[in-house]
């Protein structure tokens, strides 16, 4: 038994036709923001971007009338040429005065071939993640804003009795004291002194007593205008204010490293892309200023720009270790450990010479892992059926990282499996933060 929807709406389309519409607008927007992201740089990954649709990817699916077959009954009325029963002749394919199909440019009417999309940052992140398969809590974090922290911001009126300034409080209180002329207590000190002397003396004299008497309402006026003018006044009190500000960010470089030799298909390349990207992205939502340094290797290794990096050709034979070293020296001359955080994103099929296997894990363990921050290593895998065993570099990598918590290492055939690296990364995190609570 078939079930049918027919709760109109102001369209005159009901809700599931208006879902499937919008889940084809949506796969049309996710399909351009896929296609500008492999076009585009890394650099400009994520900040938002204009995509462009075709207009047929919106047109909802209808049921046309075929007249190539069949018969039919017409009835032309009004015409000097055709009676009832006169067979028509078809027009001959293009000759109608459709606008299609004619071979001929038209100059009226006009149209859209398009739909132009401005997505913000976090609409192209939401999209673009989606496709990975990233679960919520790292989409929000990913996408989240740049975290603050308090930071001195003058002084208040009012505060929390805790964040009372003390010494701005009584430099306050002493000009307002000066003044208004508020006695001083030595002031009052002497004069009761005084008073006390003649209250002992027997028999007071005349000029005593008038001095007593004057005294006294001297010492009245006195602790009378001390009252009205209060040691500390609330107009005195001044509290230390803090406002919200971004933290202050350290500097980051990305050393993105890529095996191109002749064994890295397009496909593998495009999956080491995505993966680049996705670190690129992490890293950029905690670092105000962030290099990318693009190094990509077969039996040599080089510094190059991105353009190159991900579509220049380049065959040959794989030494692993030439990337290391390379990464090293760009690291000496313009990264020192003590001003930048680094971190190390590498690609590879798992290919190497076999006699440079043990010089590759030296560099890793002794050198480069205890420079970065985090190094993370993906061994793309073709999308065939072909079963092999774990490659020489992905076993020493994996030995390598038992013993080095900050060395993540997957292997990948799919833009799906790209996100395990970036579950681990944040999983330690939360452990971390764990720990310090």
């Amino acid at each position: 038994m078939d079930i049918i929807d027919r709760r109109s709406n102001p369209h005159g389309k009901n809700l599931e036709n208006r879902r499937r519409a919008l889940g084809r607008a949506r796969d049309a927007v996710q399909k351009a923001v896929r296609e500008a992201v492999a076009s585009g740089k890394l650099r400009e990954a994520g900040q938002g971007n204009a995509v462009s649709i075709p207009a047929d990817a919106l047109h909802e699916p209808g049921f046309h009338r075929v007249f190539s077959t069949g018969e039919r009954h017409i009835v032309l009325s009004g015409n000097h040429q055709f009676s009832r029963g006169d067979r028509l002749r078809r027009p001959p394919s293009g000759g109608g005065s459709g606008g299609g199909g004619s071979g001929q440019a038209s100059d009226e009417g006009g149209g859209e071939d398009s739909y132009r999309f401005l997505l913000s940052r976090d609409e192209f992140l939401d999209l673009f993640f989606g496709d990975l398969e990233l679960p919520d809590l790292v989409k929000r974090e990913i996408a989240a804003t740049e975290t603050t922290a308090p930071s001195r911001a003058g002084l208040s009126n009012d505060g929390s009795p805790s964040q009372l300034d003390m010494g701005r409080t009584m430099r306050y209180s002493m000009a307002r004291r000066i003044g208004l002329g508020r006695p001083k207590p030595a002031e009052l000190e002497e004069i009761e002194a005084r008073i006390a002397e003649l209250e002992e003396t027997r028999p007071l004299s005349d000029g005593d007593a008038e001095e007593l008497e004057t005294l006294r309402a001297r010492r009245g006026a006195i602790r009378q205008r001390m009252n009205r003018i209060p040691w500390v006044d609330p107009v005195d009190l001044r509290y230390r204010r803090f406002a919200p500000t971004p933290k202050p960010s350290t500097r980051a470089v990305m050393f993105c490293i890529m095996d191109v030799s002749g064994s890295m298909t397009e496909r593998m390349k495009d999956l080491a892309k995505q993966f680049f990207l996705l670190l690129h992205v992490f890293l950029e939502k905690r670092y105000k200023t962030l290099d990318v340094v693009f190094i990509r290797h077969a039996e040599t290794a080089e510094e190059v720009d991105e353009e190159t990096f991900f579509t220049d050709p380049r065959t040959g034979g794989t030494v692993v270790s030439t990337a290391l070293a390379e990464m090293l020296k760009v690291q000496r001359a313009r990264y020192p450990v003590q001003q930048w955080n680094i971190y190390v994103a590498q690609a590879s099929d798992g290919d190497n010479s076999p006699s440079d296997t043990p010089r590759t894990a030296e560099l890793l363990e002794s050198e480069v892992l205890p420079l970065v921050q985090y190094y993370a290593y993906i061994e793309v895998m073709g999308s065939g059926a072909v079963i092999r065993g774990d490659t020489d570099l992905w076993r020493v990598y994996r030995e390598i990282s038992e013993r080095q918590t900050h060395l993540a290492i997957r292997q990948v055939s799919d833009r799906k499996e790209i996100f395990p690296v970036f579950r681990e990364l944040f999983a330690r995190r939360t452990t971390e933060q764990a720990g310090r609570a």
